[in-house]
């Protein structure tokens, strides 16, 4: 199994664990430089924990049937993982307790003692082992959906292998290779299902274990969402159909006429009209690597060095296999000091631009690795995200190791339009727990109905379901958030609105925002995310003027684009 990760403890001796643990918990703390020491401590043995239970995680995710990978995960999952929690508690209260505590000062330690107040008031014990079988509901999950697999012409193809397919010209090929998608879901449909309804329960015991009236305000407070409210999720939703809606209607039509048909169906949305081809930016692991490290180059030679490392280290898992987790993901390794990549190419774009995605993760983690408390380097999803998302649009220019300059053209009128109909579909996911979750005692009838309402709500009404209504309503079953990390989905859009702001000013400034974007990043979580996301030169701001600022911007530069001659 992999030896990519640095394990300096070994995590099935638990009493070890235990007792360094116990260590910590019993130290003597007689004055405010000693507990300033003591968090250091503190901060350093987890993050020897996290990059092993990290290391044990990716493992699983890269070969979840095998049996050690297995074994080892599940053993963090039901002995490590609980222990940490408890005494995370008890630390974080020895901490909250100590007479030198408003001795540390609150510029540096300020948001800390904030985060970890809020944690006390969250933790219930009973939620730990809560929380063990909701990690096993999840892992069964990814169990599922990594291994399905359909026949193709005679070859047995994963999931990610046939979404190539959408894009062909040919449109009876693209409506197979849909079928063979949700038809191959539908073998775990109801499985899947039931582990939706036991996460359910588990989720609306655990916010009545803390006190509260239902999940979503839990996970609100255990994501540390001081900055943003339900209620404005609720705002940025209806601003969405108000001012992104109309546009994603406008590109839709547009769509089914450049695709020469009557009516835009489901296939239909990945297409290319029969005079372009697929874009096809690699042919080969290796190649996608190489191009991606000559691209990051030209912006800053540390991003180049960066994944060159990675590299070397094999720290980049990138093509889709058998029996290999679904999505993608950027793991930092804290003793390590890099972070591992984690995804499913099948020579697509949007393969190529997931890694771009995942590199500006792992940018973050580079220029915030110097913080030393853990804590100050566990960045928010927003600003997390607003690295990976703006690490897209500002590698465009560089798409030329990629592309011909037809390609190009056609690769970034992909992405500008696909931004748009991101924004409907992301805040769909989050609408869709909202509802969930405000209405914990729903059926499976009724969680599949309103999905598929709160997706009519915010499409472009171009795109024909007939035929295919009963796939509307099971699309999120592939929506792995749901199931392992509710309610991560409204940092997308949020970090998308702020991408947007950032590519607007990179096309007037470039220098003056690759600098601005890299001492953001290096901020970490030391400041809040209005903070962050000024000292980027944008604001953290989803208001409806913003969006419409934003959807007339992205309109001009799409049709700039398709006015230029190539």
């Amino acid at each position: 199994m992999s030896t990519i990760y640095i394990e300096k403890h070994d995590l099935q001796n638990t009493e070890a664990i235990q007792t360094k643990l116990e260590q910590l918990l019993q130290q003597e703390l007689s004055t405010v430089k000693e507990v300033e020491g003591w968090l250091k401590d503190v901060s350093d043995f987890y993050d020897e924990l996290r990059e092993a239970l990290d290391g044990h995680y990716i493992d699983f995710q890269a070969h979840n049937q095998d049996a050690e990978a297995k074994a080892k995960f599940e053993h963090d999952q039901k002995e490590i993982e609980p222990l940490i929690k408890i005494y995370a508690a008890k630390l974080d209260e020895k901490l909250m307790s100590s007479p030198f505590k408003d001795e540390l000062d609150q510029a540096h330690y300020g948001r800390l003692l904030r985060s970890k107040e809020n944690a006390l008031k969250l933790f219930n014990e009973e939620n730990v082992q809560l929380e063990v079988e909701e990690d096993r509901l999840a892992t069964r999950y990814f169990e599922l959906t990594g291994g399905l697999t359909a026949d193709w012409n005679g070859e047995e193809k994963t999931i990610p292998e046939l979404f190539p397919i959408l894009e062909d010209s040919d449109r009876q090929a693209r409506q197979a290779a849909f079928e063979k998608i949700f038809g191959a879901l539908e073998t775990v449909e109801e499985e899947l299902q039931e582990i939706m309804d036991q996460l359910m329960e588990l989720r609306k015991k655990k916010a009545a274990n803390s006190g509260l009236e239902n999940y979503r305000d839990y996970m609100f407070k255990k994501y540390e969402r001081f900055d943003y409210t339900p209620e404005d999720c609720k705002r940025l939703a209806a601003s969405i159909r108000e001012h992104v809606v109309p546009v994603a209607r406008k590109l839709d039509e547009q769509k089914r006429e450049r695709l020469g048909v009557d009516t835009l169906m489901p296939y239909d949305r990945k297409a290319v009209p029969a005079d372009e081809a697929p874009l096809k930016p690699f042919t080969t692991r290796d190649e996608l690597v190489e191009k991606t490290s000559k691209a990051l180059g030209q912006l800053d030679p540390r991003f180049q060095e960066l994944i060159d490392t990675m590299n070397e280290k094999g720290m980049l898992d990138l093509e889709t296999r058998k029996n290999k987790s679904p999505g993608g993901f950027c793991t930092p390794l804290p003793v390590s000091e890099l972070s591992f990549i984690f995804m499913n190419a099948s020579q697509t774009h949007d393969d190529m631009l997931t890694l771009f995605h995942e590199m500006g993760h792992c940018i973050h983690n580079d220029l915030n690795r110097h913080l030393p408390l853990s804590y100050d380097r566990d960045t928010p999803m927003e600003s997390s995200e607003l690295a990976s998302m703006t690490m897209e649009l500002i590698s465009m220019d560089q798409w030329d190791h990629f592309y011909s300059t037809k390609e190009w053209k056609q690769a970034k009128l992909d992405v500008l339009r696909g931004m748009i109909g991101f924004l409907p579909s992301g805040i769909r996911v989050d609408e869709f727990q909202h509802w969930m979750y405000e209405n914990p005692d729903h059926t499976k009838e009724e969680r599949m109905e309103k999905f598929a309402e709160i997706s009519k709500e915010l499409s472009s009404g171009v795109v024909d379901w007939s035929g295919y209504e009963d796939v509307r309503k099971k699309e999120w079953l592939f929506t792995l958030h749901i199931f392992e990390v509710p309610f991560y989905y409204v940092e997308y859009v949020i970090a998308q609105l702020g991408a947007m702001q950032m590519y607007k000013q990179y096309k007037e400034d470039p220098s003056g925002t690759l600098e601005r974007y890299k001492y953001a990043l290096s901020l970490g979580n030391t400041k809040s995310l209005y903070e962050v996301y000024e000292a980027a030169g944008i604001r953290f701001d989803f208001s409806a003027d913003m969006i419409q600022e934003l959807m007339e911007f992205i309109q001009k530069e799409i049709a700039e684009l398709e006015a230029m001659t190539v």
